[in-house]
């Protein structure tokens, strides 16, 4: 008996993506009208502020970043703090979808101060409403790595109530988008399998520990879609190539295990953390003046041609397999 495979061609880098589809979750994929919508993503940010406190480049840096994704196969970008809604218009007009992070106090104590929730709540959800209509928008993230001693400072289940309180008020206010939160390995056990998505930051760069933790959290996410949300390689450390050689083989390893896609950490070695520029990691696949590193042309492989995936997946006919390890390591500190 045959089964009749849909036509790959649309996931190679012939046209643009029609930002106008909405994007919805189709079992463990997600899927843009009829056609299926697989994230190849990049990472964008965070950068350092201007004198408004907007975090991003000039308009004219984020058309040329975003011009230079497309040519890479790039779908997706994902960013970690709201945009304004001229750069999802640019967005839009390069045929990429955009996860907006909606970042808020999570590295305190913020369930024993109800004020400092309350305010949580209404500035993730004013977020949403602003941005929330816009085509461009794939899925907000409410949240990402809420650090292991504050989850376990306030317990699972409270963590869990809250987050999912948070997907229930953005769901009303943008019913036509996806919602996930960013988890992360020491954070595992949260059952969060009332959100749309189920995301992971994994750093993992031995292959035969990423596929089997990848396989694991394909029972964590269930009857859910799995994203890969960031994985990534150092080139200060690891130099440009062997960089290129793991970031590829990250997304690739992704796509193989039935993820519904993968985002490379980051687009640029430019990067602003904690009132600092950051230069002592680089885990961009172009440098500070956008000059490509081997790992765009490493990325673009993959996202354009994804040569080793199997037909079955595409299809939507994976098979989970058990885990092979217990307990990952990452490669990289969680901030």
């Amino acid at each position: 008996m045959s089964i009749a495979l849909p036509d790959v061609s649309d996931l190679r880098r012939s046209a643009p993506i029609d930002a106008a589809a909405p994007v919805v979750a189709d079992g463990k994929f997600l899927r843009a009208g009829s056609e299926r919508f697989l994230v190849k993503g990049v990472t964008y940010g965070t950068f350092a502020p201007d004198a408004d406190g907007y975090q991003f480049p000039t308009p004219a840096r984020i058309a040329q970043d975003f011009a230079l994704m497309r040519q890479y196969g790039i779908n997706t970008v994902r960013v970690y703090t709201p945009p304004r809604r001229d750069l999802l218009d640019e967005a839009a007009r390069n045929g990429l979808r955009v996860m907006v992070g909606l970042p808020w106090s999570q590295h305190v104590a913020f369930l024993d101060d109800r004020k400092l929730t309350r305010e949580i709540r209404r500035d993730v959800l004013a977020k949403v409403r602003e941005l929330g209509d816009h085509p461009a928008v794939l899925m907000f993230a409410l949240g990402n790595e809420i650090p292991p001693g504050v989850v376990r400072w306030h317990g699972r289940l409270r963590i869990e109530r809250f987050l999912r309180g948070l997907y229930t008020d953005a769901r009303a206010i943008a019913p036509d988008r996806l919602f996930t939160y960013v988890n992360f390995p020491p954070t595992e056990f949260l059952d969060l399998s009332f959100l749309d998505v189920c995301a992971f930051n994994v750093y993992l760069h031995r292959e035969r520990d990423l596929r089997a933790y990848l396989a694991r959290l394909q029972h964590v996410a269930g009857h859910k879609p799995l994203l890969l949300a960031e994985a990534g390689a150092d080139s200060i450390r690891e130099g440009e190539q062997h960089q290129a050689e793991l970031t590829a083989m990250h997304l690739r390893a992704a796509f193989e295990e039935g993820a519904c896609g993968a985002m490379a950490f980051a687009w640029t070695d430019e990067w602003w953390r904690g009132g600092h520029d950051v230069d002592d990691w680089k885990f961009g696949l172009v440098d500070t003046d956008r000059k490509p590193k081997a790992a765009a042309a490493a990325v673009e492989a993959v996202t354009v041609t994804l040569p080793e995936l199997p037909a079955a997946i595409l299809a939507g006919l994976t098979t989970l397999r058990a885990p092979a390890v217990t307990e990952p390591t990452t490669s990289r500190l969680s901030w």
